[in-house]
């Protein structure tokens, strides 16, 4: 879409825009940008895309929770996204990243992690042409919420953590990822909800940084969802700025 970059826009002239033609406004702009720096991808948040994101909120077709449940399902891509634990690891594959709805109450995100020397307690992985896979295991439900007055909201709890190395030559598609969770997910299945962080293969420095995203208690709210389309606003603590996800369906 040519010179939508340069494009100002106020709730007037979106007032006209079709809720199709947001999406791929939207979808223009975060086009490649993923992999930009967490201060960039706030001054595009703040500049251009928070007007598109209020637009397209006026215009959620899933009016309730229950509504959104049978459209969360599946396997999603996130095409742009401001949540900063993300990258917990470097060297995260932006296009092996993925968002996986089951119909249980059970969700994960899931990535592959490129091997480089810039991940220090995982050189040596490297030189056996090996990647890191990660998963963060999550149940999902509708929970009564009290913040003045009673509403209903999206309840998140972090469940577990798994890991595992592959070699290169293994793919980790949409179709990989999904296998690897739904057998994860038949292992967590009946378990307690205590701690699952994994330990082997990293340091001390990480393996805090993932008993901190196990701890948190996520809050989370489609602002947007359609059959193809998400546009997501959460916080991992109550006091944390929120973040923004973009996602589209791949299964």
């Amino acid at each position: 879409m040519a010179g939508v970059a340069n494009r100002k826009f106020t709730p007037e002239r979106l007032a006209g825009t079709s809720t199709e033609e947001l999406k791929k406004i939207i979808l223009s702009l975060t086009e490649g940008r993923e992999g930009d720096k967490s201060a960039k991808k706030a001054q595009l948040l703040k500049q251009q895309l928070m007007p598109l994101f209020d637009a397209l909120s006026d215009r959620n077709p899933a009016q309730t929770l229950e509504a959104e449940m049978p459209l969360v399902q599946g396997v999603w891509k996130s095409v742009w996204s401001t949540i900063p634990f993300q990258d917990i690891v470097p060297g995260r594959s932006l296009d092996q990243s993925y968002q996986i709805f089951a119909d249980n109450g059970y969700y994960a995100n899931l990535a592959r992690y490129q091997f480089s020397q810039k991940i220090p307690f995982l050189r040596w992985f490297a030189k056996g042409l090996l990647n890191y896979d990660l998963m963060i295991i999550q149940t999902y439900g509708i929970s009564d919420r009290t913040d003045g007055e009673t509403q209903q909201a999206w309840d998140i709890e972090n469940v577990g953590i798994r890991q595992r190395f592959r070699l290169k030559a293994i793919p980790f598609n949409p179709q990989a990822a999904k296998a690897w969770f739904e057998k994860a997910m038949v292992k967590q299945l009946g378990k307690s909800k205590a701690p699952a962080i994994p330990t082997t293969g990293i340091d001390r420095s990480t393996a805090k940084r993932y008993e901190g995203v196990y701890k948190a208690k996520p809050k989370l709210e489609h602002l947007y969802i359609d059959r193809d389309f998400r546009l997501v606003k959460s916080s991992r603590e109550e006091k944390q700025r929120p973040s923004y996800t973009i996602a589209t369906r791949l299964i």
